[in-house]
């Protein structure tokens, strides 16, 4: 990944190819952005919304990468501070006790076409469900976008002890749930 981060900040470097530049971040990011973010608040509208809110805050702060890190953890930082801040004020805006968000997430899943999957995918939706949403977000980083404990502590700005921690708890929860149902 490291050639395209390279050609991506060369173009957005200079002002001629600003633009071009910005929109292969875009292609190259845009999707796996998406399907961070659609896995922690479910709705696609939400998702879609999301992802535009991070590559315009990403468009904004370009001059502020340093390149201490990859375009791609940084993206994923911008788009997970992102999605916790939009889940939180969520939760706040409609006065939501977590148990009626963790409900109205399950009746979404429940309802034909809103979510592709099969049983066993719901059935995982739903064990996510029960999860805090730091723990959601390290269990999907892991096992859906097979990131290192490394890369989840850049992007988290989290330990790695304490990252492998939580995908611990995580998936002793998830066992929990699967094996109730």
């Amino acid at each position: 990944m490291k050639e395209i981060d390279q050609k991506i900040l060369e173009q957005i470097s200079s002002p001629f190819t600003r633009e071009l530049g910005f929109r292969l971040l875009i292609e190259t990011y845009q999707k796996k952005v998406y399907n961070v973010i659609r896995r922690m608040v479910l709705i696609h509208e939400d998702a879609d919304d999301l992802t535009q809110n991070t590559f315009i805050k990403a468009y904004r702060y370009l001059e502020k990468f340093e390149g201490n890190s990859s375009l791609f953890t940084w993206l994923y930082r911008i788009a997970t501070n992102e999605t916790l801040t939009f889940l939180e004020k969520k939760k706040k805006r409609f006065f939501f006790s977590i148990d009626d968000h963790q409900e109205r997430l399950e009746s979404y899943l429940d309802q034909p076409g809103n979510f592709d999957g099969d049983q066993i995918q719901i059935k995982l939706q739903k064990a996510l469900l029960l999860l805090p949403e730091k723990q959601r977000l390290v269990f999907n980083l892991k096992h859906q976008e097979d990131l290192s404990y490394e890369q989840i502590s850049e992007i988290t700005g989290t330990s790695v002890g304490a990252l492998k921690a939580s995908f611990h708890h995580a998936v002793k929860k998830i066992e929990h749930f699967v094996l109730q149902e």
